[in-house]
């Protein structure tokens, strides 16, 4: 989240309150649904993971992958991802996800992004893009998840920029008041931002998440 310091911030504070957006009951089918496509989607790949905060998604996807490197930019949150237990190899790295040099090189076959997009600016996604496919070679599995807006399950959007951006204000239970950039892309959006360096491109849409997998050219 390099040039986010509020974000990073408030992800750090976060930490051991991260979880609970899980335990929405509403969200239940979907992510039931989510953790099933996982385990499918990883089996027997060595995995590249950014973003990976507690290690949910991390803990998921290790029953079916071959091995995995988690990467955060927050010790906070990385702190807590290592004390789970976990089905296959996993190391954690503190990295920032747009600084390529940052991630080790060691033949990974997939990658994965939970609730990473939403975080990205209009204006970074081209550039994040190009250096995340950058950390694998042709015929990768890119993965990428992330929630849906639904009223009354999300916290509302409080403003927009002038780029499009949206942002939400959010309380942690210190009381403390945070801004939160938080997009909600379309699939047509995210289909463009591919480009043509995807294919076999799948998108799911559910009630409160969607899916996207595709593979590099």
């Amino acid at each position: 989240m390099s040039g986010d310091a509020r974000l990073i911030e408030y992800y750090a504070k976060r930490a051991h309150e991260y979880e609970r957006i899980y335990a929405k009951p509403e969200r239940q089918a979907d992510l039931a649904a989510v953790r099933r496509l996982c385990v499918q989607s990883f089996a027997g790949h060595r995995v590249l993971e950014i973003a990976c905060g507690t290690g949910y998604w991390t803990q998921v996807i290790s029953h079916a992958a071959k091995s995995i490197v988690a990467t955060d930019i927050n010790d906070e949150v990385l702190q807590i991802a290592r004390t789970k237990n976990y089905g296959c190899h996993v190391s954690f790295q503190k990295a920032d996800a747009f600084a390529v040099n940052g991630f080790p090189q060691t033949g990974f076959t997939a990658g994965l992004a939970a609730a990473w997009w939403s975080h990205l600016r209009k204006s970074q996604i081209e550039r994040f893009l190009l250096r995340w496919h950058q950390l694998f070679p042709p015929g990768a599995l890119m993965v990428f998840m992330d929630n849906r807006f639904v009223a009354g399950s999300n916290t509302p959007i409080s403003r927009t920029d002038d780029e499009g951006n949206t942002y939400q204000r959010r309380q942690l239970a210190d009381g403390s008041e945070h801004e939160v950039l938080k997009n909600f892309p379309s699939e047509k959006e995210i289909r463009a931002s591919l480009g043509n360096s995807a294919q076999e491109i799948r998108w799911l849409e559910l009630p409160y998440f969607w899916f996207l997998t595709y593979q590099l050219k």
